[in-house]
C-alpha cells in the first residue's frame, strides 16, 4: 500500500484552480468548521500564528476526512522543521521567505528520502505511515510531497527564474504584503508598482511550467490572478472573518436598537 495520494498536488499538474483559505487561529475547532465549508485547501499557518507542532497535529485530525486538503507554513524553511511536518501527516508544505536557488534546492532535499534527499527515515514513528501501518509509505512518500515556496521580496523575484526551474519544486506562492513592503510600499500591496511586480511573477512561474500561488482578500482580485493563469489563490483568512462580523454584528446591533428607540434629539421631518 503507498502512501496516500496528494490529489492537491494533482490538480496543480493539471492546471485545475485550488481555492483556498488561511488558517490563522490556530485552533482545531475553527479548521474543522472551515474544511466543511467547501475549499480545496486550507493553509495551517505556523509563520505569523501561535502554532506549534501538536496543535499542528490536531488540525490535521480535524480535516480528515474532508474534501479540503492541508498546507502547512512553517515559520521558515529549516530542515529539522520540514520533517517534523512531514512525519505528522503533512503532504503539501508552503516555505516563506525563499530568494535563492541555493534555499529551493535545500528544501527540495528537506522534503525527500536519501538517496534523493536528507528527510530523516522516522516513519514507524510517525502519523504519516498511519504508523508504520502504510508498508510501502518510504518508497512511494517522495512522490506525494508537494513543495511550494513563497517569494516575497526584490531578492527573491530577481531570482524566481533560477528558483522556479529547481527541480523538486512544484509552485511558487508570491507574498504581496512583504514584497510590497520591501519595495517602499509597507502596508500598501495594492499599490501599482507592487501590482505590476506581481502579474508578472505570476506569468514567470507559469513560464516554467510551475503552478503560481498567491494571497488575496480582495475577490476582484483575486478572480484577476486566476483569469491570469494562478492556480494555487487564498481569498481570505480566518482571523479577518471573524474580527469582522464579530464587528459588524455589534454595530448593526446598535443601529437597529438607535432606530427602535430615537432619543430625545431626534427630529421629525
Amino acid at each position: 500500500m503507498p502512501a496516500p495520494k496528494n490529489t492537491f498536488k494533482a490538480a496543480l499538474k493539471e492546471g485545475r484552480a485550488q481555492i483556498g483559505l488561511w488558517q490563522a487561529l490556530a485552533n482545531p475547532y475553527t479548521v474543522e468548521i472551515c474544511a466543511g465549508a467547501g475549499y480545496d485547501w486550507l493553509l495551517l499557518d505556523a509563520e505569523h500564528a501561535p502554532n506549534d507542532v501538536p496543535l499542528l497535529v490536531s488540525q490535521l485530525q480535524a480535516m480528515k476526512g474532508t474534501a479540503s486538503h492541508a498546507v502547512i507554513r512553517p515559520p521558515i524553511g529549516e530542515t529539522w522543521m520540514v520533517k517534523q511536518l512531514l512525519d505528522i501527516g503533512a503532504q503539501t508544505l508552503l516555505i516563506p521567505m525563499v530568494d535563492s536557488r541555493e534555499q529551493a534546492e535545500a528544501m527540495v532535499k528537506a522534503v525527500r528520502y536519501p538517496p534523493h534527499g536528507v528527510r530523516g527515515v522516522g516513519a514507524a514513528l510517525a502519523r504519516a505511515s498511519a504508523f508504520n501501518r502504510i508498508p510501502d509509505y518510504l518508497q512511494t512518500a517522495n512522490d506525494e510531497v508537494c513543495l511550494l515556496l513563497q517569494v516575497e521580496n526584490r531578492a527573491g523575484i530577481a531570482n524566481l527564474d533560477a528558483i522556479a526551474t529547481t527541480e523538486g519544486v512544484d509552485g511558487v506562492f508570491i507574498g504581496p504584503a512583504d514584497l510590497a513592503a520591501d519595495m517602499g510600499y509597507l502596508g500598501k500591496p495594492g499599490a501599482p508598482e507592487v501590482q505590476a511586480a506581481v502579474e508578472d511573477a505570476l506569468k514567470r512561474i507559469q513560464g516554467h511550467g510551475k503552478a503560481a500561488g498567491i494571497l488575496t482578500g480582495d475577490l476582484a482580485l483575486a478572480k484577476r490572478y486566476l483569469d491570469l493563469g494562478a492556480t494555487f489563490v487564498a481569498i481570505g483568512n480566518d482571523v479577518t472573518l471573524l474580527a469582522n462580523a464579530t464587528t459588524k454584528l455589534l454595530a448593526d446591533f446598535r443601529a437597529a436598537e438607535a432606530a427602535a428607540h430615537p432619543g430625545p434629539d431626534s427630529k421629525v421631518y
